[in-house]
């Protein structure tokens, strides 16, 4: 299973989140790793050759979801798992469909930037 956003998923929430809130790094190679004394957010930051390009686990996805955020496992045949991550805002129930919880995570908060609620 997926356990943190690829490169291109990186790439998009790093527009949109705080580097703080990244618990991993790509480096040039491609490799995840955390984030830690010797990589620190403030590296990444001050990265000006972008070798180093912020990650997101699940765990940290999931923190910067609006509270009540939920994510549940579609029971459906293996080849067919689905999991939908559901956010109330407002009235309003949001749901998101992924073959796997970090793309519906990261699905999530880039709808809702594009609705201006995270």
């Amino acid at each position: 299973m997926k356990a943190y956003t690829d490169i291109e998923q990186s790439r998009k929430l790093v527009e949109i989140l705080p580097i703080e809130s990244a618990d991993l790094y790509y480096d040039r190679y491609g490799t995840p790793s955390f984030i830690d004394e010797y990589v620190s957010h403030s590296n990444i930051k001050n990265d000006k050759y972008k070798h180093l390009i912020p990650c997101w686990s699940l765990t940290a996805l999931f923190s910067v979801l609006p509270k009540g955020t939920d994510i549940i496992k579609e029971e459906a045949d293996t080849e067919n798992e689905q999991y939908m991550c559901t956010v109330g805002i407002n009235d309003d129930i949001i749901s998101i469909f992924a073959s796997n919880p970090v793309d519906a995570c990261t699905n999530m908060i880039i709808k809702l930037n594009e609705l201006k609620m995270l």
